[in-house]
């Protein structure tokens, strides 16, 4: 089995100031895999930043090499093709960074790591699975 970690995971977790050793130990012998578009949106965050970008940037770099990185390939975007159809059908839609994170979780059969309440909007997402970052 295996977990993927949206970006508002990894931002709550940095807040509390914890360590990745402590998150990759919560997840034990689970393979942890981060989307392509999470690194984007944590890069993103280090190119605003007004301080501290060195460290930041190294921080994500240490994280990236102990996780599994999964690249936005054809099969994931067919599911989230699949997926923005259904919630636009439905009048549901979510951010699009977001469907792409969902579909990369159910491409590969993962739970997705959220970081706060302010993500339920993953709950639109059919047979996605959800667990609340535990900080």
């Amino acid at each position: 089995m295996g977990v993927a970690l949206d970006t508002s995971a990894l931002v709550a977790f940095e807040r509390a100031d914890a360590s990745w050793d402590a998150l990759l130990d919560e997840y034990g012998d689970d393979v942890i895999a981060i989307p392509a578009i999470v690194l984007a949106e944590l890069r993103v965050g280090v190119l605003l930043a007004r301080r501290g970008r060195r460290q930041k940037s190294a921080k994500i770099e240490a994280l990236i090499g102990r996780v599994t990185l999964v690249d936005f390939g054809r099969e994931i975007a067919e599911r989230w093709a699949e997926l923005f159809a259904a919630l636009r059908r439905r009048g549901q839609l979510i951010p699009a960074n977001d469907i792409a994170v969902a579909a990369t979780a159910l491409h590969l059969g993962f739970d997705l790591v959220i970081g706060g309440e302010d993500e339920a909007h993953f709950r639109r997402v059919p047979e996605l699975r959800l667990k609340l970052l535990r900080v």
